[in-house]
């Protein structure tokens, strides 16, 4: 009985030495130390928030400025192939567009 407890036992503490083990390398990996010095640093924590927040509205001008031109090109496209009803409404949405970009009209 008393031998029988005693495997339990070292069985429970080796269960036990992994998980710690796990669970540190866990904490390693997800990098909690860098974050939590991140979060006793305030300005630090502004500055990196206020980078990432330019770099964020500077993706999605340039991504919406490169869809929008794509966007142009096809309507333009689509015109050329004279579908009667889009075709007329799409004309008259490139020409809008056209005329505030200052170029010429086809």
């Amino acid at each position: 009985m008393k031998n029988d407890n005693s495997n339990q036992l070292n069985w429970l503490v080796e269960k036990l030495q992994q998980k710690i083990t796990e669970l540190s390398n866990n904490i390693e990996r997800i990098k909690l130390g860098e974050y939590l010095e991140l979060l006793n640093k305030p300005g630090r924590l502004l500055w990196v928030n206020f980078i990432s927040g330019i770099a964020r509205g500077l993706g999605i001008a340039v991504g919406f400025a490169i869809l929008g031109a794509f966007m142009i090109i096809v309507m333009e496209k689509l015109v050329n192939l004279n579908i009667p009803l889009i075709g007329g409404f799409i004309a008259d949405i490139v020409r809008v567009v056209q005329q505030q970009l200052g170029s010429k009209t086809y």
